[in-house]
């Protein structure tokens, strides 16, 4: 039976780090997922409203085959400059695509909208991605916080303070699966009915809260009082996931796919217009690829890992700038 890794994160992954930071004044973060030798990876973008970074250079078709690390972050456009401070930290490590004796680090990025966060403090002069990506860069390690973190600092989910969770799955062949999201979502991760978390019945013993039943009346498919105001580019849900079975490049791309299907089971609705719902995928293993059979399975636990993942951020969120937690509204408590 597939059961959690040791920490629950995307760090039981080997080959995997996590390093984040944050400009509370500012109210927006960074998260990095850096692999410790590059790592297969690809990317499958659904959202409508995405933001993003080397993307293209993910493809099935295009010459570089491995990454050194995947940003995510707040701060709209201006987050994509997290990728630089990364890729300047890197460099400074000796990492990075060889071109001739020229070393580029590859540092593929998603990024989400906090900027009209309540509270926020506009930045004078540079805003502090670049800043922010060297300083999640020296905090890699395996152990991190979740909720109210990173690139989860500024995030809402619907009506609830959003933020950053992470889950991982043991594979009974002995693959590990992790997943790491920073969810700022504009469809509810809830029942607007309840507050049952939609993916509940994915949750791992121990996992999320105890949840409220299912309410007997039929529930209305047109409600969405739990989502947030429909409003362009102001949302998105972002995320990696990662193995450490070995993938192609081809593999990978699948396996993201596949992903995906985990921000539908947890978020209703997922990939509209207003969100840049956007998965990368990456695999720390080498040898044979796995085959068809053996990469549905993996695909599966990525989709579960993201579900759960999704729960776990909202369980940790902290109130902030009037959103209220989870608990607040539906768990009896702050």
């Amino acid at each position: 039976m597939a059961t959690a890794g040791p920490r629950n994160l995307i760090t039981d992954v080997p080959g995997i780090l996590v390093g984040q930071a944050e400009d509370h004044g500012a109210i927006t973060g960074t998260t990095i997922v850096l692999a410790e030798a590059p790592a297969a990876a690809a990317v499958d973008v659904r959202g409508g409203a995405p933001g993003s970074r080397e993307t293209e250079l993910l493809g099935p078709a295009t010459l570089v085959e491995r990454v050194d690390a995947i940003v995510l972050s707040g701060g709209s456009a201006f987050g994509l400059d997290a990728a630089a401070g990364v890729m300047d930290a890197l460099a400074a490590r000796g990492r990075g695509f060889a071109v001739g004796e020229a070393l580029v680090p590859i540092v593929p990025a998603a990024i989400l909208f906090d900027l009209n966060f309540p509270s926020r403090q506009q930045w004078i002069g540079e805003p502090p991605h670049r800043r922010l990506g060297h300083e999640a860069t020296a905090r890699a390690g395996q152990d991190f916080a979740l909720g109210n973190a990173g690139a989860g600092l500024g995030a809402k989910a619907g009506r609830l303070k959003g933020g950053i969770g992470s889950a991982s799955l043991r594979l009974g062949d002995g693959a590990m699966v992790g997943a790491i999201v920073a969810v700022n979502c504009c469809g509810a991760v809830v029942r607007p009915d309840s507050g049952r978390f939609w993916a509940a019945e994915l949750a791992l013993a121990g996992e999320i809260p105890a949840q409220p039943g299912i309410p007997d009346l039929p529930l209305d498919l047109e409600d969405f009082s739990a989502c947030s105001a429909l409003l362009a580019g102001a949302n998105t849900t972002i995320a990696v996931v990662a193995t450490n079975a070995p993938l192609s490049k081809s593999g990978c791309q699948r396996f993201a796919i596949m992903a995906q299907d985990g921000l539908s089971r947890a978020i209703r609705p997922a990939h509209t217009p207003f969100d840049g719902d956007t998965v990368f995928a990456l695999s720390t293993g080498s040898g044979e690829a796995a085959d068809p059979a053996r990469l549905t399975r993996l695909g599966s636990a990525a989709a579960d890992c993201l579900a759960r993942a999704i729960m776990r951020a909202i369980v940790a969120a902290e109130p902030l700038g009037g959103y209220p937690n989870w608990r607040q509204i539906w768990g009896g408590g702050t």
